[in-house]
């Protein structure tokens, strides 16, 4: 970390990319050059084409951030430098501290400051970290979502609901089978 002359520092933090489900991101478009950067050129603002895929289990992407960035922005920034185009709000930052096997996550808030966290942390730079992953507040925030997003969800409900009538049917149909099958073993009563 380094001391600015304003009494701010600067630093790296290092961030697993912990997500379970799959980003947005727009398609055909090549990735953001430096000077599409510095324009500040919106990738999502050029086509209104969009693909998903998973990003890669675990990823670590370290960001050169200041003791003034808020969990907000380390959020923001991260989905900017991959082209996610889903609303940050869907997305929780982490402290992720590790003591042997056992690994223990913290929500932060979105006014906590990262760097300020890791200075606290100490020189160990295995000992903690932070992690992204979905913001599961236990109630689901249904604006963060496009109409696409929301109509994969209502076609697999409908999929998870097909696949457990028939397991139902199934278990009921093997049982009368069974019960049958007692039935004439023993003989039908009469």
């Amino acid at each position: 970390m380094r001391l600015n002359p304003d009494g701010t520092y600067t630093g790296f933090i290092k961030v697993h990319l912990k997500l379970r489900r799959p980003v947005t991101v727009p398609a055909g478009i090549r990735p953001q050059s430096i000077y599409d950067v510095l324009k500040e050129v919106n990738p999502a603002e050029i086509t209104n084409k969009r693909t998903s895929f998973y990003l890669p289990v675990d990823a670590i992407k370290q960001l050169h951030i200041s003791s003034e960035t808020t969990v907000n922005e380390v959020i923001t920034g991260l989905l900017k430098k991959f082209m996610v185009i889903d609303n940050p709000q869907k997305f929780a930052l982490f402290y992720q501290t590790q003591k042997g096997n056992d690994v223990h996550l913290q929500k932060l808030k979105e006014n906590e400051h990262p760097l300020l966290i890791r200075l606290l942390a100490g020189p160990d730079t295995n000992a903690s970290s932070f992690a992204l992953k979905e913001n599961e507040t236990g109630e689901v925030e249904w604006d963060a979502f496009s109409v696409p997003e929301l109509q994969n969800f209502l076609i697999i409900l409908e999929k998870e609901e097909k696949e457990r009538i028939q397991q139902v049917q199934q278990k009921y149909i093997t049982f009368r089978q069974k019960l049958e099958q007692a039935l004439k073993a023993v003989g039908k009563p009469g």
